[in-house]
């Protein structure tokens, strides 16, 4: 008989193991990362927790800036566009008496409403889940460093430190900690790595105690791909990979994708909208410790629009069955590094002939094309040198709502 604590899991690893059945697991849709009035959303979290619902998504963390949905706030009643839109979405959904206004010293006022006072409201046993959560908001000298920290009991309060490694780790321990002493399950996960430039692979291969950081995120100030001194997201997951296993002895690190929504009612490029990105996890139950388990066995992937029907690992090949959209064609590019690449690397310098703080330049046995596949049922068989193998699986879907102009959508499976 498995221990209570252990079971969820066990579960999670089963939907990798042959013969695990859909009876068994299933998938759940989630967006991790979620801002509202609480900080600098422009909605409800009340209304946008109803969106998500709305849209078929299983399960959302609302994780505003430095603070939890907890406590009595009032914020001033606004009379942009933006905020009566938000005003008559909440009232159409939850009734005009819903909402608590008042007038403070010649001021209009709303009372956000509290996750406990609404959760009951939209939670569905098995349909939908809300997570309690917080972006620990923090930074080095001008270097932002940002941190979600997922199914939180206690707020926690952003650290600064001696560099932006330190200021991560002292933020990744604050959340561990609270994890062992209240026995509840938690995670923590980086943000947006060059959102200000802030985060380098460097910064993130020698972060100890965490499992995940944002290969994707939809805001449009995020640069997920990079320019000509910064290193794209995808290159830095290679880079801390190929360390983090081959180098430095430390646990693979997962990629995670994420909406990063603030701003619900104007969707366009340039608006950090909801419904970019999510995560894809495998689990038996939609509960927080079944999903959690799930996530820390890397039994997921994320997703900007292409889903995924199954992802089936053996110790000889990666299987992955792709849900096909009519008149969409999809290519998968197997990626990884082998053992015994070429660590040579090399600072990025500025014109002056001075050092950068950017990813350093490495070699390109690092991240190294395996195999591309087209189709709905690629698949790569294990040459077994790998340190790692992962999948990243594009199509010619035009995205309705992208972050950035001509964006297709695209899957990424973990290694």
């Amino acid at each position: 008989m498995i221990p209570g604590r252990l079971r969820p899991l066990v579960v999670a690893l089963l939907a990798f193991l042959p013969g695990a059945t859909a009876a068994e697991v299933r998938w759940w849709k989630g967006n991790l990362h979620t801002h509202s009035f609480w900080s600098d959303g422009d909605d409800f979290p009340d209304s946008i927790a109803a969106w998500y619902k709305d849209q078929g998504y299983h399960f959302l963390a609302l994780s505003d800036h430095n603070r939890m949905l907890e406590g009595e706030r009032w914020i001033v009643r606004g009379d942009t566009p933006a905020f009566r839109a938000a005003l008559a979405t909440n009232a159409a959904r939850f009734g005009p008496d819903w909402l608590q206004h008042r007038t403070l010293q010649g001021t209009n006022q709303v009372r956000l409403k509290t996750l406990a006072e609404f959760r009951d409201r939209l939670e569905v046993p098995g349909r939908f889940l809300l997570i309690p959560a917080e972006e620990v908001t923090s930074g080095y000298l001008s270097f932002p460093v940002h941190l979600n920290a997922t199914n939180l009991r206690e707020p926690l309060e952003p650290s600064g430190g001696t560099n932006v490694l330190d200021v991560m780790q002292r933020g990744v321990n604050s959340v561990l900690d609270q994890r062992r002493r209240t026995g509840q399950p938690m995670m923590p996960h980086i943000n947006h790595p060059n959102f200000g430039w802030g985060i380098t692979a460097e910064d993130l291969m020698a972060l100890q105690g965490e499992l995940f950081f944002e290969v994707y995120n939809g805001h449009p100030s995020v640069r997920n791909e990079g320019d000509d001194v910064h290193a794209g997201l995808d290159r830095v997951w290679d880079i801390l990979l190929a360390w983090r296993l081959g180098r430095l002895g430390l646990p693979v690190m997962y990629g995670l994708a994420t909406d990063d929504s603030h701003h619900y009612h104007s969707h366009q490029v340039g608006q950090s909208n909801p419904g970019r990105a999510w995560v894809m996890v495998r689990a038996e139950r939609l509960e927080p410790a079944a999903l959690i388990a799930a996530l820390e066995a890397g039994n997921f992937y994320a997703s900007s629009g292409v889903t995924l029907r199954d992802v089936r690992r053996t110790s000889q090949a990666l299987h992955i069955e792709i849900e096909p959209e009519k008149g969409i064609t999809y290519s998968t590019r197997f990626i990884g590094t082998r053992r015994g690449f070429d660590p040579t690397r090399s600072p990025v310098m500025s014109p002056a002939g001075e050092p950068v703080r950017a990813t350093w330049r490495y070699d390109d046995s690092i991240g190294e094309t395996l195999a591309v596949v087209v189709g709905v049922s690629p698949s790569y068989e294990f040459a077994g040198d790998e340190l790692y193998v992962r999948a990243l699986v594009t199509s010619s879907k035009r995205i309705a709502n992208p972050y950035r102009e001509g964006e297709t959508a695209s899957a990424w499976v973990q290694p």
